[in-house]
């Protein structure tokens, strides 16, 4: 028996020392990749697919801004009056730091006023072109504006030559919505899909506070 134990303690051991080598290796490895990255710019991220997650995942962001006291600001496109948790979080405590819009009146077949719409969807872009200017931002969210360009009431193209020609160098932008086009994942720094396995609307289950608004 105490043999065993012996042997087990010194396979151990050897096992702790093994792991200690190969973790020493890949440091090494990564501090040398990680040495090589030295540019700091504003980056633009997409955030698209059909899964949850998309706003969730740019708000995420904005608390890391906020926490950091770095300005910024939110705009939505489509999102309408409904209250939502991190609306009323940043208004109530931090709308000294992130400024926050929601220009939509709903989804679209809610609304079903086209015009209208199209209209609400302009003039958020309209907004939002100034917030990505603005010296003093420095993350801007524009939620929902795939879906925006997916419906056509913002011309893909306008977005594509703002984005690439008048986007501050230092200035971060946030894109979230089904349906991300092809040329704007293409311009992006950072794309993601997020795909969906399963979700419990599928199951019956409503929306609920805390975990959709």
């Amino acid at each position: 028996m105490t043999n065993n134990i012996e042997l087990s303690s010194a396979t151990a051991a050897a096992a702790s020392e093994d792991h200690e080598r190969k973790m020493a290796k890949k440091k090494a490895i990564r501090d040398k990749i990680i040495a090589t990255k030295t540019r700091n710019q504003g980056l633009l991220l997409v955030f698209t697919g059909k899964g949850k997650g998309k706003s969730t995942a740019a708000f995420g962001m904005i608390f890391r801004a906020i926490a950091h006291g770095i300005p910024s600001a939110v705009i939505q496109f489509i999102k309408g009056g409904m209250e939502t948790g991190e609306r009323n979080l940043i208004k109530k405590h931090f709308s000294h730091l992130c400024q926050f819009y929601t220009m939509g009146d709903g989804f679209t077949w809610e609304t079903q006023n086209l015009e209208r719409d199209i209209s609400r969807a302009q003039a958020a872009w309209k907004k939002a072109q100034l917030l990505i200017c603005d010296p003093n931002i420095n993350m801007v969210v524009l939620d929902e504006l795939s879906v925006a360009i997916h419906y056509n009431y913002i011309r893909l193209e306008e977005v594509l030559a703002f984005l690439k020609i008048k986007r501050p160098h230092n200035t971060h932008v946030i894109i979230t919505g089904r349906n991300a086009h092809k040329d704007l994942i293409a311009l992006a720094d950072l794309a993601t899909d997020m795909r969906l396995l399963k979700h419990p609307f599928s199951s019956g289950i409503s929306a609920q506070a805390g975990v959709e608004f």
